[in-house]
């Protein structure tokens, strides 16, 4: 027996030295690039695999009592299929009526599909798996824990996505929970051909699932061009953990000419992004960070994120911690022009270990709105 006691010791040791010390990948532009350029989106669709598509509807809605009653009027007028994928969907009063929605469309006739996180929705899969399927909706999780995936146990998907033919699903989105404030969060409805690239991105993670291709009319739409902006679907899964989203996030930052303002409910960038944050500084950039106070979900990560601030501000980083409440807005706004909207968090997590989803807005009335609604 000693020998097993040997390799398991051993292993312990690997783990650990992976976990805490894997080095981390030196990130950096190759040369100066113009972010209003042909070149610079030439360059993003070639670095991360997607396409700019043209005349899309982008419409912001600031905090749950705006974006949950659209998100049940989108499933309520649904009428041949409904997408849903998410990290949090928690017991409670909007996991009810998001959930009463979704069977009474599926009972009606119409294809539902969700994707939820075996860990992040865990309370859920048990309390409404059972009622969803009974009405005719198929619900998946995924990254079962299962002996055989153990190696990927750390790898969620934290895509937050309905798309019918957003945030998580929690009480404390919608109201005032125990003594504190309602979450501030952002979600986008989109509407136009860049829906179709949104589609694929659940589709990825409903193969891997169960193993099903979607194929069918009902889930690929033809392209219905509207009025409005140009935006890219970023998608991002790990790979080598070089991932499309952090190739996303410091390409902008780095091509950015006049200010960046970064809003993130989880700030601890590594060296390599602390370091393109302030040669971006020091070109002269402005460059504002909004992060949670002390009414943060996450005491531990916003005390790592503390010690960081120093080198930041001696660069002439501004960062401010919202105080109102708990912060989750993610988004990265940049020359007044590029509005990122999304999952993604500016953490390692989710630059190499979450499957995260981006959408990227090439239009300066967008990028405006988000600007005068980000504090």
């Amino acid at each position: 027996m000693l020998y097993l006691t040997i390799i398991g010791g051993a292993f312990i040791a690997w783990l650990i030295l992976v976990v805490l010390f894997t080095p981390h990948i030196p990130y950096h532009i190759e040369a100066a690039i113009d972010g209003t350029s042909d070149h610079f989106i030439h360059v993003l669709e070639s670095t991360c695999h997607t396409t700019l598509e043209h005349r899309n509807t982008i419409e912001i809605f600031t905090n749950g009592d705006r974006f949950y009653p659209a998100m049940l009027e989108a499933i309520r007028g649904a009428r041949e299929s409904i997408h849903l994928e998410c990290y949090i969907f928690k017991p409670g009063e909007i996991g009810e009526r998001l959930t009463a929605a979704l069977c009474e469309r599926a009972m009606a006739g119409v294809r539902v599909m969700m994707v939820l996180d075996a860990i992040g929705s865990f309370g859920t899969l048990h309390r409404y798996a059972k009622r969803l399927r009974q009405a005719g909706c198929r619900v998946e999780r995924y990254q079962r824990m299962r002996w055989y995936t153990l190696a990927r146990l750390n790898n969620r998907t934290h895509r937050e996505l309905l798309v019918v033919g957003g945030a998580g699903v929690a009480d404390w989105w919608a109201k005032p929970m125990h003594g504190k404030p309602m979450w501030r969060d952002t979600m986008a409805r989109v509407e136009g051909p860049v829906v179709s690239d949104i589609q694929g991105v659940f589709a990825e993670n409903w193969l891997e699932c169960c193993g099903e291709i979607l194929t069918g009319t009902d889930t690929y739409k033809p392209h219905r061009p509207a009025d409005g902006a140009a935006a890219f679907v970023i998608k991002s899964s790990p790979a080598d953990r070089a991932t499309a989203s952090r190739v996303l996030f410091q390409t902008l930052i780095e091509a950015s000419t006049r200010r960046v303002l970064i809003s993130t409910p989880y700030f601890l960038p590594d060296k390599a992004f602390r370091q393109a944050i302030r040669r971006t500084a020091t070109r002269g950039v402005e460059i504002v960070v909004i992060v949670p106070g002390a009414e943060t979900d996450q005491r531990w990560v916003r005390l790592a994120s503390r010690r960081m601030y120093g080198q930041l501000l001696e660069g002439g980083v501004r960062i401010f911690e919202y105080e109102a409440g708990m912060t989750h807005v993610k988004s990265l706004l940049v020359d007044d022009l590029w509005a990122v909207i999304g999952t993604t968090n500016v953490d390692n997590r989710s630059f190499e270990h979450n499957d995260e989803v981006n959408v990227a807005i090439r239009d300066a009335r967008v990028t405006a709105r988000r600007v005068g609604r980000s504090c």
